[in-house]
Order: C-alpha cells, then sequence, then structure tokens
C-alpha cells in the first residue's frame, strides 16, 4: 500500500503543480460562474417575476444563484477528474511507464495509483468550490444550507467524484498523445454545461433532448446537488406551495424525467455507483494494458 500512496502522492504533485492544468478543469465550472454573474442571473430573475409577480426578487435570486453553484458544484466534479488525468497521459505518451516498470513496482499498484489520484484532486477541488459556493450565497444572498444538507452534498460529491474519476480514467486509456487530450478536455468542458443543463434550465430543451439529458449521469449528478442547495430557496421562493415546487424543480432540474418516469434519488445513486463499479474494472483493464 506504500507503494500506490507514493504514486498518488507523486501524481497529486505534478498536478497542482501544472497551475494552468488547474485553471483549464476548472474553466468550465468558471465560464457559468461568469455567465450567470453577468448575463444570465439577471435573465432567470426576470423570468420567475414574470411567473411568480408576488414573489420578493431576493428570494428570486437566492433560489437562481442557489441552483446555479449546484451546477457548478457538480461541473467540479465532472471536469477536475478528466484535468487530473493529464498526468497519466503524459507518462504514456512520454514512454515513462518503461522506468516504473524497471523498478520492483507492479502494474495493479501503478493502476491504482493514477485512479486513486484521479478521485483525490477530483474530491479536494469540488470540496473547494462547494466551500466558495456556500460562502458566496451566505454574504451575497443571505441563504444558510442547513448541516444536513452539507453533510448530504458532501456525500454525492463523493460518489460522483468516484463515477467520473472511474469513467473518465477509461476514456483517457484510449487518449495517446497530450494534444488529444488538451483537445478532449476542451470539447467535455464545452458540452458538460448542457449535459449537466448548467448553461441553460433543462426545461428550455425540447421534450426528446430533455429526457436524454436527464437519462446522462451528469445532469443526475446535478439534480443531487441542486436538491440539496435549493431545498429552502426554492420553498421560500413560492411559500411552500408543492405545485409551484413540483413545476419548478421540473423546469430547473431539481427533479428529473424521463419521459414521465421520474429519475429518483435512489436511482441515480444506483446509476452513479454502477458508473463507478463498472468503469473502474474497465479503466484498470485498459491502463494496465498500456502500461508496458
Amino acid at each position: 500500500m506504500g507503494i500506490v500512496l507514493t504514486i498518488m502522492g507523486r501524481n497529486l504533485r505534478l498536478f497542482f503543480r501544472d497551475r494552468l492544468n488547474v485553471f483549464f478543469s476548472l474553466l468550465g465550472a468558471l465560464i457559468v460562474f461568469l455567465l450567470y454573474t453577468l448575463f444570465l442571473s439577471n435573465l432567470q430573475t426576470t423570468s420567475i417575476v414574470r411567473s411568480f409577480p408576488q414573489a420578493d426578487e431576493g428570494d428570486v435570486r437566492a433560489f437562481v444563484d442557489s441552483w446555479m453553484f449546484g451546477g457548478i458544484i457538480a461541473m467540479t466534479s465532472i471536469t477536475t477528474s478528466l484535468g487530473a488525468l493529464n498526468v497519466f497521459v503524459e507518462d504514456a505518451a512520454t514512454g515513462r511507464f518503461r522506468d516504473f516498470l524497471v523498478s520492483p513496482i507492479r502494474r495493479g499498484q501503478l493502476v491504482l495509483g493514477y485512479l486513486l489520484a484521479t478521485f483525490i484532486v477530483a474530491l479536494i477541488m469540488t470540496i473547494i468550490v462547494l466551500g466558495v459556493s456556500l460562502t458566496y450565497l451566505f454574504f451575497v444572498d443571505g441563504v444558510v444550507i442547513g448541516g444536513l444538507e452539507i453533510a448530504r452534498t458532501l456525500g454525492w460529491i463523493v460518489l460522483s467524484c468516484l463515477a467520473f474519476a472511474a469513467l473518465w480514467a477509461f476514456v483517457a486509456s484510449f487518449v495517446r498523445t497530450t494534444g488529444a487530450f488538451s483537445a478532449l478536455a476542451t470539447i467535455v468542458g464545452t458540452v458538460i454545461g448542457f449535459l449537466a443543463g448548467a448553461f441553460i434550465a433543462v426545461g428550455l430543451f425540447p421534450d426528446v433532448v430533455r429526457s436524454v439529458v436527464n437519462a446522462l449521469p451528469f445532469a443526475q449528478s446535478a439534480m443531487l446537488m441542486r436538491r440539496e442547495l435549493t431545498a429552502d430557496t426554492l420553498s421560500t421562493l413560492v411559500g411552500g406551495r408543492q405545485e409551484a415546487i413540483d413545476s419548478l424543480s421540473s423546469f430547473y432540474g431539481i427533479t428529473g424525467f424521463v419521459g414521465d418516469w421520474e429519475v429518483t434519488v435512489p436511482v441515480t445513486v444506483a446509476i452513479l455507483a454502477a458508473c463507478a463499479v463498472v468503469f473502474t474494472a474497465l479503466a484498470a483493464w485498459r491502463i494496465r494494458s498500456r502500461i508496458v
């Protein structure tokens, strides 16, 4: 286990030493924050005020911001887990695996070291973003997220980081060059904002597209985060009216539907857990085959 921890520590140092890579792994989340802060927040607030003219504008903004940060937290768990794999791709592209294999290190230890480092990077970065989100909501909107909601959010973060670290490790095992990996990271950072319903609410998508998006683990991860962060702000916004809560929850991706079938929390947890297990096994198999 000591060798695995040493490899993991080495990969963590290489990732955090490359500040540009750290920045680009957070770029998608940063773009969402800037878009909403500068443009989309006012549009969302105005739209909700028109639908609920009796609502206080401060309550509307608090809901929009808490919904936005739910998407940002989910995006961070997705994009940073991919960015962390830059170390693996560089090692594979430069033939550094040969240097490892001349030492008494087994392939399984190398694989575990890469997978653990990827998970730890995603976990650290996502928790930092969660802390920033909670601070922003408290000082800007006066929103206090309860301890139970924060605890559940941390649990969803761990689950999401496990699932997406495994998924991207499997995908990255097919990437041969650092240039191809950079292109992949750029594409993912852009597309994930739509697939997680972070750039625009899923209610604005056509029905078929909305069902496809809600069936994917990216939007499901965002759904888990949003349920916790918007629990109080949504209820306050509509005065606790369940019909209005259900309507806004569906429109903003706080609850997900594939056709008429609701994607419940237990189903989402099962899907993310299955992704973590299945793609960890596939990624380990693929990475072992790359280490020659």
